[in-house]
């Protein structure tokens, strides 16, 4: 399948014109050739002298934030894309399978005990991994994991963890521990830093090649698992490869962003009206448009207040309208 010329390039070009663009954003005006200088300058120094303030607030504050935004939406979309793909479904989410409760436990069991970062978000991808685990280790019928018993495992497990997030939200500290937890569920990139894209930028790569390797086989699971074995496609074996790269994406994602909805649920929509449902071409597409869109999110929840809007708000905000007009255009189906 082949992308006209005109869509290509909005695929290219627009999450690098809104990763310029969102640098000069904030509240703290940066005018564009200063931000200009200030990159030349990072990357060959001494080229330019530019003022210590407009250089800290560039490099230490936007530019993490900037690179987050767009590695976090891209890991959600191309999860989402992917899962949509496999289990046949247009309403599958990456967190299907319980990822994001199993993650928002172990966040808020962190911040319970310590409210280190990089122990909250060890502790976040851990339990995230944990349960995706637990939920297709639950989903094994003698040797085969049927679609449906991977939904009501990843449900049971949802259904666990969020009892557990409640619990330890009962039990924190209503002062400190409590508004903690509540805002890191809310889902935010705020005070994030180059350690923490470093922290989740491998094992988002390593997920993301993964599924792209094996993006044709997944076009050829999305046709039926009866169609795909007589294909010569070892279901079980994609199944596994295809829900561990999906899975190590997500919880990577939410582990330093916290709890974002709707992204990895509308942004495959929004991909296959655009360039189709050929998965070879669809996950590319993807996350281009996932970056783009949790950037410019993520630029309206810095500028829109006084006080920054949890990026969970604004996705909720956007996505549930716009996900309920692809109901009703396609009156429940999947075209």
């Amino acid at each position: 399948m082949t992308i006209n010329r005109n869509k290509l390039l909005i695929l290219i070009v627009l999450p690098v014109i809104l990763f310029f663009v969102s640098l000069f954003l904030g509240r703290y005006p940066v005018a564009p050739g200063t931000v200009l200088k200030i990159l030349a300058d990072s990357l060959v120094p001494g080229t330019f002298e530019c003022h210590d303030t407009a250089r800290t607030v560039i490099l230490q504050v936007r530019l993490p934030r900037i690179l987050l935004a767009m590695l976090v939406g891209a890991g959600l979309s191309i999860s989402g894309a992917t899962f949509q793909g496999m289990f046949r479904n247009p309403l599958v989410s990456p967190y299907i399978l319980g990822v994001c409760s199993g993650a928002g436990f172990g966040a808020a069991l962190a911040i319970l005990c310590s409210e280190s970062p990089l122990l909250i978000q060890v502790s976040a991808f851990s339990f995230g991994l944990a349960a995706v685990t637990m939920a297709y280790t639950l989903s094994r019928v003698s040797t085969s994991t049927p679609v449906l018993m991977m939904v009501l495992s990843g449900v049971v497990l949802s259904a666990l963890f969020s009892a557990l997030i409640s619990l330890a939200k009962y039990v924190a500290d209503p002062y400190e521990k409590l508004p903690a937890i509540v805002f890191w569920l809310m889902g935010s990139l705020s005070g994030r830093s180059l350690k923490d894209f470093g922290f989740i930028v491998i094992p988002i790569l390593m997920g993301t090649t993964g599924l792209l390797l094996v993006r044709w086989r997944i076009n050829v699971m999305s046709l039926g698992h009866e169609e795909a074995r007589t294909l010569g496609v070892n279901i079980e074996v994609m199944k596994g490869i295809v829900i561990t790269c999906a899975t190590v994406i997500t919880a990577a994602a939410v582990c330093v962003s916290g709890v974002i909805g709707w992204v990895g649920l509308v942004i495959p929509h929004i991909g296959r009206m655009l360039v189709g449902p050929d998965h070879r071409v669809l996950l590319p597409a993807t996350l281009a448009i996932g970056a783009a869109y949790l950037l410019m999110i993520d630029n309206l929840a810095r500028i829109l207040t006084a006080t920054e809007i949890p990026l969970g708000i604004l996705t909720a905000i956007v996505g549930a309208p716009f996900f309920a007009y692809l109901l009703r255009r396609t009156k429940g189906g999947w075209e």
